[in-house]
């Protein structure tokens, strides 16, 4: 029996496009895109049977309703396509290393460097004295276009530093702060303001600077309401709210591993 001809090429090709699905499916996973990326791949699917099996009309139909669609799916998909564009166009090493890491070839499944549990106690301890906050957390995209609006830092994470830059009577507490591992790195940043207007209107500029980062890019953020210290989780610009931190603190794990 004559062996299949399969070039090391063709291998390589086979293992980059499962790597760009892969990412695909991370950049939806957990969003209402994800639907519509299952509906996609299903219909084209149907599409190449159709081609397979000579059903000219219907083939025709399909192959049409993708082409046009493809416009309607950067309509939809903006919001992915901007992160994508941005981990490949970051000239931040630490990004693409961690956009590596997420195919878990760098680093083994329970690689976390962030320092959570000062992250949920320091904002467990300004809810209960309603200090607001704003804190970001970077992830794959690099966060350094918003980070040159304010003070670049290089300050170990614990839980008393970011009280003390949050308290109400210091020179830093206004605006963001960004953290990169266990770092932060910048604070007074001045974050883009989401206007989606499906965001309730008793929230403040805080939590739509936190829904617009997290809309641009795939950081995650926690707002701590100086009104009644409701603890927020933000990710792609959708809102959690939280009184149980054990919770938080297993989807901060979850989310920056």
């Amino acid at each position: 029996m004559e062996l299949l001809d399969i070039r090391i090429i063709d291998i390589v090709d086979i293992v980059l496009v499962a790597f760009l699905l892969y990412y695909v499916y991370k950049l939806v996973k957990g969003t209402v895109a994800i639907n519509i990326f299952i509906g996609i791949v299903i219909i084209y699917i149907i599409w190449k049977l159709t081609e397979l099996l000579e059903m000219e009309l219907f083939s025709k139909i399909l192959g049409g309703f993708l082409g046009v669609g493809m416009f309607a799916l950067i309509v939809v998909f903006q919001q992915e396509i901007r992160r994508f564009l941005l981990m490949l166009g970051s000239t931040n090493f630490k990004a693409r290393r961690k956009f590596i890491k997420q195919f878990k070839l760098l680093s083994k499944e329970n690689d976390l460097l962030t320092n959570i549990d000062a992250i949920v106690n320091a904002c467990k301890n300004m809810g209960s004295s309603k200090t607001g906050a704003l804190i970001v957390i970077e992830r794959n995209n690099s966060l350094d276009f918003v980070k040159i609006t304010g003070d670049e830092m290089n300050l170990e994470l614990n839980q008393p530093i970011i009280e003390s830059i949050f308290f109400k009577n210091s020179p830093l507490h206004d605006g963001a702060i960004i953290i990169e591992e266990n770092t932060i790195t910048a604070t007074r940043v001045i974050l883009p303001i989401s206007d989606d207007r499906k965001i309730p209107s008793r929230f403040g500029l805080r939590h739509r600077a936190a829904a617009g980062i997290t809309e641009k890019t795939d950081a995650v953020c926690l707002v701590v309401s100086e009104e009644n210290g409701q603890i927020s989780y933000l990710k792609d610009g959708d809102f959690v709210l939280f009184n149980n931190h054990e919770e938080l603190t297993k989807l901060l794990e979850k989310d920056l591993t």
